[in-house]
């Protein structure tokens, strides 16, 4: 074994391959052939602009609640990067990774590997290994050229599709719309959580003879007077079923109602009592999550585009509260800024903008503030670092007030390690 620790495999991982993103599917399915990787499992792949990970939860929870050992793939992780391969509710073990890492270096001889594809074959390892009840798996990037897509899918979800990662997928929805039907297989289903899916999307999947089924078209939702909400799609069998009365997830209901769809799909049979356990008790960290911190309502996010940016801001105003609300935020220099700030800056009587140090990806404070200010937002401080602008954030705000942390993955990562630390020390 080359390494007996993960970092020092991470580390070595991210140096292996000329470029950090390189979409293509051939180098990563002749190593997969050559360990022999075969999931005899159903599994469920999860692509989308926004929604993926909010659906992996779901379909993890559900499924948990029946007892089936589910295998759940996502990325980025937020601290650990074990949390990015989760096998019955519990993170991956390090001498687990470990021992997949190096089998996927023996088996890979002489052809190099992404940091994100190493990663998706030891997800695919492990769920193997240990003999999951079924694999969900949460797409990269796009879809059709995406890691993940190696796997023909029992279900493809597509949960949304908004214009980000113009770079790779192109610049409309159309484009993105096209790749992400990537992962759509031939007789297979192809549930679609988008309201307005891309043309692109359904004559892709018609012309492949996916079994498209579109929301509001073969599945809906309503939402009730109170804390419930009902469901209606297609059984297997094409017949029309329904669930009644169903408690409010934490999550989006569009994205409960996408996944409710799929799981009619998967020939695992599930009680109405585990869904429902499952809609109830699901979390996923850092998305519209709150913490009680001294009195102050902590709201971490990791919004990053302009959809997912417009859900955060319905969520705040959905969920007023009587004192001053104020943000913490740090994005990534290819992200839409301009939106961003458009759509959240009525929100917000202050903004704290923090740098990224040591991340070449991200926007700088300065441009950031520039922006802020060409759309007449003045109150708005910068400091040397994260910490040092938490602490500027905090001492401003009084028990009732609200901070916001936002704008990346890598932003509520570093909100979430500071916070464990001052906590720890209380």
């Amino acid at each position: 074994m080359r390494y007996t620790q993960v970092g020092d495999w991470l580390r070595w991982m991210e140096t292996q391959h000329p470029r950090d993103i390189d979409l293509g599917l051939e180098r990563i399915a002749r190593v997969a052939l050559q360990l022999n990787i075969t999931l005899n499992m159903p599994v469920i792949t999860v692509a989308g602009t926004n929604g993926k990970g909010s659906c992996v939860a779901l379909l993890s929870s559900i499924f948990g609640q029946q007892g089936y050992r589910v295998g759940a793939y996502t990325s980025p992780h937020i601290i650990h990067y074990q949390e990015r391969i989760v096998v019955a509710g519990n993170n991956v073990d390090d001498e687990t990774l470990c021992s997949a890492f190096a089998a996927i270096d023996e088996a890979r001889g002489e052809i190099s590997l992404t940091y994100f594809e190493f990663g998706t074959l030891a997800a695919l390892l492990i769920f193997e290994q240990q003999a999951v009840d079924v694999a969900v798996l949460e797409v990269g990037l796009g879809g059709r050229l995406d890691a993940v897509n190696i796997v023909d899918a029992d279900v493809a979800i597509v949960s949304s599709i908004a214009i980000d990662h113009e770079a790779w997928l192109g610049s409309d929805r159309e484009m993105i719309g096209r790749e992400k039907a990537g992962v759509f297989r031939s007789g297979r289903p192809a549930i679609i959580g988008d309201p307005q899916p891309p043309q692109a999307l359904l004559d892709y999947g018609l012309q492949l003879g996916a079994t498209l089924v579109c929301r509001d078209d073969d599945f809906s939702f309503t939402e009730q007077t109170g804390s419930t909400w009902s469901w209606q799609g297609l059984a297997k069998n094409g017949e029309r079923c329904e669930y009644k009365d169903l408690p409010r997830s934490p999550l989006l209901i569009d994205n409960a109602a996408t996944v409710l769809q799929a799981l009619q799909y998967i020939d695992l049979p599930l009680s109405e009592e585990s869904i429902r356990q499952g809609l109830s008790t699901v979390n996923i960290s850092g998305r519209c999550e709150h913490i009680n911190y001294r009195g102050i309502d902590l709201v971490l996010d990791v919004a990053h585009n302009p959809a997912s940016v417009q859900i955060l801001y319905d969520h705040l105003v959905a969920n007023p509260i009587g004192g001053r609300t104020t943000c913490l935020f740090a994005v990534m220099a290819d992200k839409a800024i301009d939106q961003i700030i458009a759509i959240v800056k009525p929100c917000f009587a202050h903004w704290t903008l923090v740098p990224l140090l040591g991340n070449d990806r991200a926007a700088t404070a300065e441009e950031v503030k520039v922006a802020l200010q060409a759309q007449g937002v003045a109150q708005v401080s910068v400091g040397d670092s994260f910490g040092e602008n938490l602490d500027s954030a905090l001492s401003s705000l009084s028990a009732g007030d609200r901070l916001v942390v936002f704008g990346s993955f890598f932003t509520v990562a570093a909100a979430m390690a500071e916070f464990a630390d001052r906590l720890s020390a209380e």
